[in-house]
């Protein structure tokens, strides 16, 4: 039989670099050598990019309100919190370099070319939420501007316009690749950080320090399940952190990749984090809003609550692009036959609707929110531990992942294994779900194990990156079918060389 060929795109990369114009056509085939001009240090926008949300400020009050935890625990949870997260999709984005390929696509080697369907589908589901309640958040934003400067009230005419203008561009900034992204995430950066400082300065100077430090501690309970309620969002992000590494070359540093993308996730988690433990502090109505923006007209004059809102708006609409640019990619690596711009709309329409139901419908935005993270976590968790120990059995590897077996989805592809699936990795990954949800507590179901100690800590989301790995580790070590092809030229001795980076 003839090897099955899955060439996303349409021919549309057959003549020419497919980043040579300012729209990116390349979709989920591996990047050849000669395109791989990317630079380490393009990362630390991207990941800055990935977490300017106003979100963070409400997840800090919440540690503050409902988890009861004074300045200095709020600090140590958010620090924590980034350095674990960021720390996962640092180290696994790695093997974007390694196979100059979408974490979609790299994920067809580890369960299989059938196998991978599974995972994928719930990952591409999990994507939708997270899509949906970043472009809430945004047209929140839009909407509490609109109020600060014209008066005008939300009304349902009004939030419906406002979701799907911010949709809209969310959906034409994505489609249009990678380097309008990187130039988009650059400037934002720099225009956030600027606004981020003057509303710090601005609280140092309004908030009452006394009543902030002299909050009670409190329990170590609550601090573990904060660190894993703000973990979650990064922890989203593992399964896509190759799509941003995948231009890199062969030669770029590990630990260089680890490091910009915990630096710069950190230099905005935890400044925002813990602006919003401080803000609590005060106004702790702050945590129990309405919706996750309107707070801030209330806590900063307008004067600087617009341009801050302004700039947080561009920053969540850069977050959706970024999840919406790798969405693309998963939704080709499910089998959607159209371009990566064009299998980006399916997402788009997809968080209108859902968006539509979250600002119209459901009572509780930050309920909403909450649960929605720890049911993400769980879900990229299962997925995280398999994929991370399949990914360290490569690492001595003379070929670590074959470009034209990732493409073929055939019984002819190296990643057919049994039948299209890697069993060993199907077996871990169900496994360690099942798990996962059982230790999940959250307000629409209780599993039969939330009441045991991984439960009680919230500590669900790490017990399953534990279960998955320890499963796969255990079993039999998979065997490829098929011939390895060569190694890309230019890149066979760097890829002999052993990886610093643990992956």
């Amino acid at each position: 039989m003839a090897p099955t060929m899955d060439h996303a795109a349409d021919g549309a990369n057959v003549a020419g670099s497919a980043t040579d114009g300012a729209i990116e056509t390349r979709g989920i085939e591996p990047v050849p050598d000669h395109e791989r001009h990317g630079r380490v240090r393009e990362l630390f926008p991207t990941w800055v990019a990935a977490n300017i949300s106003v979100l963070l400020l409400t997840m800090g009050a919440a540690l503050i309100v409902f988890n009861k935890l004074n300045f200095w625990q709020v600090l140590i949870v958010a620090a924590c919190a980034a350095l674990v997260s960021f720390g996962l999709v640092g180290v696994l984005s790695v093997s974007g370099k390694w196979g100059g390929a979408p974490g979609a696509m790299l994920s067809r080697a580890t369960f299989g070319v059938r196998g991978n369907l599974f995972p994928g589908a719930i990952l591409w589901v999990a994507r939708f939420g997270w899509e949906t309640i970043n472009a809430v958040t945004g047209a929140y934003a839009v909407l509490t501007v609109l109020d600060l400067v014209l008066g005008v009230k939300s009304n349902t005419a009004l939030i419906v316009v406002t979701l799907f203008a911010f949709v809209a561009c969310t959906f034409l900034v994505s489609g249009m690749g990678r380097k309008a992204l990187n130039v988009c995430n650059k400037w934002s950066t720099y225009l956030f950080g600027v606004f981020s400082v003057l509303v710090l300065g601005y609280l140092v100077a309004t908030i009452d320090w006394s009543e902030v430090f002299s909050k009670p501690a409190g329990t170590t309970a609550m601090m573990i399940a904060g660190i894993g309620t703000i973990a979650a969002g990064g922890i989203s992000w593992v399964p896509t952190g190759p799509d941003f590494a995948r231009y890199l070359p062969h030669a770029a540093s590990g630990k260089k990749i680890v490091g910009a993308t915990v630096s710069g996730a950190g230099l905005v988690m935890v400044p925002m984090v813990l602006m919003g433990g401080v803000m609590a502090v005060a106004t702790p109505k702050l945590a129990e809003a309405p919706d996750p923006v309107s707070f801030l007209g209330d806590i900063l004059p307008t004067w600087l609550a617009v341009p801050y809102l302004v700039t947080a708006i561009v920053g969540m609409l850069l977050i959706n692009s970024l999840s919406m640019y790798s969405a693309g990619f998963t939704a080709q690596t499910m089998g959607v036959k159209l371009p990566r711009a064009m299998a980006v709309s399916i997402n788009a329409i997809i968080s209108l609707v859902g968006g539509l139901l979250l600002m119209l419908v459901a009572k509780s935005f930050l309920s909403s929110f909450i649960t929605f993270l720890i049911l993400l976590a769980v879900s990229f968790s299962a997925w995280i531990g398999v994929y991370a120990v399949d990914m360290a059995r490569r690492r001595s590897r003379a070929v670590r992942y074959d470009a034209e077996a990732l493409m073929d989805t055939g019984p002819t592809s190296r990643y057919w294994y049994v039948g299209g699936f890697c069993w060993q990795a199907m077996t871990a990954w169900t496994v360690a779900l099942a798990a996962g949800i059982c230790f999940t507590e959250c307000a629409w179901f209780s599993g039969p194990l939330a009441s045991t100690f991984v439960g009680k800590y919230g500590l669900g989301w790490a017990a399953t990156i534990v279960i998955s790995a320890l499963v796969m580790a255990v079993l039999p070590t998979p065997r490829e079918t098929g011939t390895a092809t060569a190694a890309p030229e230019g890149a066979a001795q760097s890829e002999r060389e052993p990886e610093k980076v643990p992956a």
